[in-house]
């Protein structure tokens, strides 16, 4: 995905030691700062607590990234400057698009699931922080029941392996039919797609690798599909991928709909939902899926979750004369 490593965009250096006292509540695990060998390990939080109905969840920070090529990562390219309007009206910095990647966990008696893996354990001290996070709130990984696979990039797919392993080894894996289909055949179709044609051999490759050593985990569904005695329905959402899905999660009266990747920026793609991303492999279909969902959710208030905004990824969508607009929800601990 061309992922460039960014500075932190929320630091709260200033508030270390009330920091510190939430720690144990948020399950952050603590880093040294850089240039201060004496201070007290410490680190942003980057695991939060929350709840859906009866069951306990958590949203885990995996990385913190950025795309240097900014705007030129989006579409059409003559909206560029509309864009980059919203942007500074914002107060939004130009030269990078933060790359978030909020794991949601959910916890359910002897049931834990994992709503993609992130990067898994790379060398880069940016990203990776999945397993971190993971044991931070006790969860091992051999205590992960179920794996819900949105799509095979590798800020998804890659988190379910670890040493050429399973990283789940007791974990289900659950997609769409037509996404592994898709990365499966014989001649993977990205004509549509704005992304670096040099990059997709190599993605090709390694997401069939990892395909190949989860092959006996993974449980390819229809879209509709509801698992975990219908706590998790899988959706069919295709455009950034063709077998791209979403999920809703339910708990008694609540409900969660997990976007995954309808939204990579917290404005651009609400403020007109016909901005699209290099990465989507159809735009056209990106932006009918993105509409129908971004209406279901305005007209009926639903909570969402979604992978690539900023961090926890909780709020709503809100319409907003003919466009929409994302309202993070207010965080709380307790």
């Amino acid at each position: 995905m061309n992922e460039s490593a960014g500075s932190p965009e929320f630091s709260r250096r200033g508030f270390v030691g009330a920091a510190l006292a939430g720690m144990a509540a948020l399950g952050a695990a603590p880093q040294a700062r850089a240039n201060d060998a004496a201070a007290p390990a410490f680190r942003d939080p980057y695991v939060y607590r929350f709840k859906i109905g009866s069951l306990e969840a958590f949203s885990i920070s995996d990385c913190n990234l950025g795309f240097r090529e900014g705007l030129g990562l989006m579409w059409p390219e003559e909206a560029r400057p509309k864009m980059k309007e919203e942007m500074e009206r914002h107060g939004e910095r130009l030269d990078t698009l933060p790359l978030y990647v909020n794991v949601l966990v959910i916890r359910s008696g002897n049931e834990v699931a994992v709503f993609d893996a992130g990067f898994g354990k790379v060398n880069n001290p940016q990203m990776g922080w999945l397993f971190d996070g993971l044991a931070a709130v006790g969860i091992a990984p051999e205590q992960v029941t179920a794996g819900f696979l949105s799509h095979a990039h590798a800020d998804h797919l890659n988190g379910f392996v670890r040493d050429g392993k399973p990283a789940f080894p007791n974990a289900q894996i659950y997609l769409l039919e037509d996404e592994l289909s898709f990365w499966r055949g014989e001649n993977p179709d990205f004509s549509k797609s704005k992304r670096d044609k040099n990059q997709i051999p190599g993605m090709i490759k390694e997401v069939r690798g990892h395909f190949d050593t989860l092959q006996e985990k993974l449980r390819p569904v229809k879209p509709g599909t509801e698992v975990l005695g219908g706590m998790v329905r899988v959706e069919g959402a295709p455009g950034h991928t063709d077998g791209h899905a979403c999920f809703r999660i339910r708990s008694g009266d609540e409900e969660l709909l997990h976007l995954m990747d309808l939204a990579h920026h917290h404005l651009l793609m609400f403020a007109d939902p016909d901005w699209t991303i290099a990465f989507d492999h159809d735009p056209v279909t990106a932006v009918v899926t993105r509409k129908k969902y971004w209406t279901e959710a305005a007209e009926k208030r639903i909570r969402c979750y979604a992978f690539h905004l900023p961090w926890p990824g909780l709020g709503h969508i809100m319409a907003d004369s003919g466009k929409y607009r994302w309202w993070a929800e207010r965080w709380a601990w307790g």
